[in-house]
Formats: C-alpha cells, sequence, structure tokens
C-alpha cells in the first residue's frame, strides 16, 4: 500500500503523553519520577543506535543509489536478490525496530517487498547463537529449522510480492 501522506498520530499521541505528564506532575510529583529516571536511563541506552542508523541512513542516501538498489533488490533482481536478502538477514543484528528506517529507504528506492520480507524472516536465525541453539537442541534439529526458515522466507517473499503487487494496481 502506498501512503498518500504522513500521518500525524504518532504526534497526536507523543502531545497526549507530554499533557499527561504535566498533569500528573502538578498533581502527584512523586509518582512522576521514576517514570521520567527510566525515561532518562533509556534515551542515553538508545541514543548511539538512533546515531548509527542516522549515519547509516546518510551513507546509503548518499553512496547507493536507486539504479544499484533496484539492480540487487528490485523486482528483476531473480536468485541473487533471494541469496542478498536472507544472507543479510541472517547476519543483521540488534533489535529489528532499528532496521525499520533503513528498509523503509531501500523500499522507496526501488526494493522489492519480498526481498525485505524475506530480510525480516531470516533474522530468526542469528550465526552468534549457533553454538547454544546446537548445544540445546542438537545439530540435526538446527539444520531442519534453517532450512525450514530459509524455505519459508523465500515463500512469504513470494506472497508478499503477490499481494503487495495486487494491490498498487
Amino acid at each position: 500500500m502506498k501512503r498518500s501522506g504522513q500521518s500525524c498520530a504518532g504526534w497526536y499521541f507523543f502531545l497526549i503523553v507530554v499533557i499527561i505528564y504535566i498533569i500528573v506532575f502538578f498533581v502527584k510529583r512523586e509518582a512522576i519520577m521514576p517514570s521520567l529516571i527510566f525515561f532518562i536511563f533509556i534515551i542515553k541506552k538508545i541514543i548511539p543506535v538512533f546515531i548509527l542508523i542516522f549515519a547509516l541512513l546518510v551513507i546509503m542516501d548518499w553512496a547507493i543509489k536507486p539504479e544499484k538498489i533496484t539492480k540487487y533488490l528490485g523486482k528483476g533482481a531473480g536468485i541473487k536478490g533471494w541469496l542478498y536478502s536472507i544472507t543479510s538477514g541472517i547476519l543483521s543484528i540488534g533489535p529489528i525496530y532499528m532496521w525499520y528506517p533503513l528498509l523503509n529507504e531501500m523500499q522507496k528506492k526501488g526494493a522489492s517487498n519480498g526481498y525485505i520480507a524475506v530480510f525480516l524472516y531470516n533474522r530468526a536465525v542469528k550465526p552468534a547463537l549457533l553454538p547454544l541453539f546446537i548445544y540445546y537442541f542438537g545439530l540435526s534439529y538446527v539444520i531442519i529449522f534453517t532450512f525450514v526458515t530459509i524455505a519459508a522466507s523465500i515463500l512469504q517473499g513470494i506472497i508478499v510480492d503477490k499481494i503487495m503487487g495486487a494491490s498498487s494496481k
């Protein structure tokens, strides 16, 4: 689905939360302090990640042209597109929500929705956790799980492309 404009719902929600905090601050000041301290703690932790993602977006915008994304992850990329999406999904690190802005930017530059779905699906396979996974479940289980995850991701990518292709017409 294509969005015709930017939604303001997030800003409305933010404004409502700020108003509630202000009201609570004047009514029961001691109740708000633990929440504010926790908020500051979380902000300090995620600011470096936001800076990193912003830097990646700037670099991507500067270095990667839409033609390249279309070539490697566009509708006609074929098997290479699936392999790039699977590999990058498996190798990606960090919380998933931090990838959304980058994936959105890639989508705007021509990346296929199916390849993005494959990337997201394959984040379930983590090489750093494989030894622990093997220890608890055994090698044969991990091999089967990984194979099924990759196969299912491709199927999911094809379905997403079909549905999104039909909805954009």
